[in-house]
């Protein structure tokens, strides 16, 4: 007898059923207020004191050497310069008389320019350009003894602090506008990324006071640049700087580049 066979195929159907992705979105907006930061950090004595006690101090002048150490960060460009200031109590321009000692004599007389005070960088101004003037920096050694010489001498502003001309000294940087030969700022930077033995972040300031014989501070200049027209000139021949004690500070001024 024969048997029926009967073969059945059972198929198990796999079905994909699409549905839309389901997505929520939430935003956060960020704000960045990029703030320029121009930073100064000096270290100096609070008082420099410069005692003329002897005729060779007169003839020769006394330095004070890395007084001031400078050092700048900055995420603008940037220039630096020193201005001399005073109370003006004897004068614009002149230093404040404290004491006097009793000097009689008419051609003793109590107004020494502030540009009297010489200051030496301790590197040449990277930043000057074609903008230079005659003495663009402080960076040039001390002129001899006696020789009337204005490169070194400290820009004064009659007690302002209205930022130098083109002819007159910064430490870096320079007024004016970029030229050929250079630019007229220092860019961004700070001395703590610098490496070498030079910066343009970083500097050593000298001061030197030369009243020479008799003392007439031969190598004050005024703003422009050009030789001071100092106490013998503005008075009479025979004046000199009167015995005392006078006061007077230095402030340096870092400020982004215009």
């Amino acid at each position: 007898m024969k048997k029926l066979s009967l073969s059945f195929i059972v198929g198990v159907g796999m079905f994909a059923t699409s549905y839309a992705q389901l997505q929520d979105e939430k935003d956060v907006t960020i704000t960045m207020d990029l703030q320029p930061v121009l930073q100064l950090d000096m270290s100096t004595s609070n008082q420099l004191e410069f005692v003329f006690d002897d005729i060779s101090e007169y003839y020769s002048g006394i330095t004070h050497y890395a007084a001031t150490i400078l050092k700048i960060s900055s995420t603008v460009s940037w220039d630096l310069y020193a201005v001399g200031r005073s109370n003006g109590t004897t004068a614009a321009g002149m230093w404040d008389q404290q004491l006097d000692y009793g000097s009689n004599n008419p051609n003793a007389i109590d107004q020494i320019p502030l540009s009297a005070v010489e200051l030496r960088q301790s590197q040449a101004n990277s930043g000057d350009g074609a903008a230079a003037g005659a003495f663009s920096d402080y960076s040039q050694a001390f002129a001899t003894t006696g020789a009337a010489n204005a490169g070194n001498s400290l820009y004064v502003n009659g007690g302002a602090i209205t930022p130098p001309s083109t002819n007159d000294k910064y430490i870096a940087g320079h007024a004016g506008t970029s030229g050929t030969a250079g630019q007229d700022f220092i860019a961004g930077g700070s001395y703590l990324t610098q490496t070498g033995t030079t910066s343009d972040y970083y500097y050593a300031i000298d001061y030197r006071i030369l009243p020479d014989l008799p003392a007439i501070f031969p190598n004050a200049a005024n703003a422009a640049g050009t030789a001071f027209v100092d106490i013998v000139t503005a008075n009479a021949a025979g004046n000199y700087a009167e015995p005392g004690v006078y006061t007077m500070y230095v402030q340096y001024v870092l400020l982004e580049d215009q």
